[in-house]
């Protein structure tokens, strides 16, 4: 049974990537991840709301009628997003206005809808709550290398605009302004799962 719950974690970070396998929640994926901070604050906020719907949504699964499972489930997972903006709005304002309107969008990421409906909504709720963390972790890790790549190549930085910020090239270095731009955040895209690819083919992993 622990193996069970360890593959339904892992699954969702590694074989299902929401971002590098299953090319999912491509809008807030290519638009926040200019700087690290702002893709790391997207995704531990698309962790929380994912993990607490799906945990609420396999709870109620035998009560909500399956001709209205569907606007349920938006009702469920809007009233977290609400939630986690709130938080966000009160104790990291900055980055809230950073991340703008893609905070309120993540009720209808189709990464959190699909849980729902493809595995909360039939699973347990320890099967659907480890479901959530992988996606959720899945997903964060697709957001921290992609706006990784972009910040050092477009601003020749590290964690820019936080207390913890680090230059890496000297105050000489030309950034390469392409990958702050909504092309460069394509390209990049392009290269990570190009590359994503090629490590699963090699390891043989489906």
């Amino acid at each position: 049974m622990k193996n069970s719950y360890l593959a339904d974690i892992t699954r969702g970070i590694f074989q299902e990537n929401p971002t590098f396998r299953l090319v999912l929640g491509m809008c807030p994926t290519l638009a926040v991840t200019v700087l690290l901070k702002n893709g790391l604050g997207m995704g531990l906020a698309v962790v929380a709301v994912l993990t607490c719907s799906n945990l609420v949504i396999s709870s109620l699964r035998r009560f909500i009628p399956e001709q209205v499972r569907i606007p349920c489930y938006i009702v469920i997972i809007a009233t977290f997003v609400t939630i986690v903006e709130m938080v966000l709005q009160a104790f990291v304002p900055t980055l809230y206005a950073a991340l703008g309107v893609f905070v309120p969008l993540i009720v209808v990421n189709c990464i959190i809808l699909g849980r729902a409906e493809a595995f909360a909504g039939k699973q347990p709720v320890l099967r659907s709550l480890c479901d959530g963390i992988g996606s959720g972790l899945g997903f964060t890790l697709g957001l921290l290398l992609l706006s990784l790549v972009r910040e050092i190549f477009g601003n020749g930085t590290i964690l820019a605009e936080t207390n913890y910020a680090v230059q890496l090239f000297g105050l000489n270095f030309e950034p390469m302004r392409l990958f702050a731009q909504p092309a460069g955040a394509f390209i990049a895209l392009g290269l990570l799962l190009a590359l994503t690819n090629m490590i699963f083919k090699r390891l043989q992993i489906d």
